[in-house]
């Protein structure tokens, strides 16, 4: 595999375990309402509905977790009030890599520029960076482009800071990023750790089950 002058990588999903995450944070809150829920109907619920809530007109990321948050506990049969409904973004600074997320990243850092590009607020996005072992030369979030990925701006502003320098975008979701970087002919390497089936347009340029799997083709 070809080495990059720089690698970016979607955040959530990716480097952080966003599942464990975000069942954590429903299981927990619902618990003290007396409703207990499953981590199984939680993601089933929420993997349809983000990105609906998200399609609509940009608005911060804070106001997506929100909304998305009362939709699903409704899906799930728990009855939760839009101004209770924080808890989910309250979490999100807690929410941990992956167990090869940084010995993965301190060897690609090794090899080449790294960055992120997420669906997330700044401040957010701040809070979750203490997590990790390396820096990130290029970040884009969705309240710089003021928009959400599968749009493209995520992408453009990334190669308008990039210039003409070698690069691959990895990421877990074919949905947000695997689909438009192939639209926009951005090498790609999908981290596939849920095992999932590629969409129309979204054969990935290299596949991986993990992080490690990637650094280990490349560093």
């Amino acid at each position: 595999m070809p080495r990059y002058n720089i690698i970016t990588f979607d955040c959530y999903g990716t480097l952080i375990d966003w599942e464990s995450g975000i069942a954590n944070a429903f299981l927990t809150t619902a618990a003290t309402d007396g409703v207990t829920l499953t981590r199984e109907a939680v993601l089933r619920a929420y993997a349809d509905t983000e990105h609906r809530v998200q399609a609509a007109s940009y608005r911060p990321y804070r106001d997506i977790l929100r909304d998305t948050a009362v939709r699903v506990a409704a899906l799930v049969g728990w009855p939760l009030m839009a101004e209770r409904a924080g808890f989910l973004a309250d979490s999100l600074p807690s929410w941990r890599p992956f167990p090869d997320t940084n010995a993965a990243l301190e060897r690609l850092a090794a090899v080449s520029r790294l960055g992120i590009l997420s669906n997330i607020d700044d401040d957010l996005l701040d809070a979750t960076r203490k997590h990790f072992t390396v820096d990130f030369d290029v970040v884009v979030t969705a309240q710089q482009v003021r928009s959400y990925k599968p749009g493209h701006a995520h992408f453009q502003t990334a190669r308008d800071l990039i210039g003409t320098s070698s690069w691959l975008h990895a990421a877990e979701s074919n949905f947000h990023d695997i689909v438009p970087t192939n639209t926009l002919g951005v090498d790609n390497a999908w981290i596939n750790r849920q095992r999932q089936t590629e969409l129309p347009g979204g054969t990935p340029k290299y596949k991986f089950d993990d992080l490690a799997g990637l650094a280990g083709a490349m560093a």
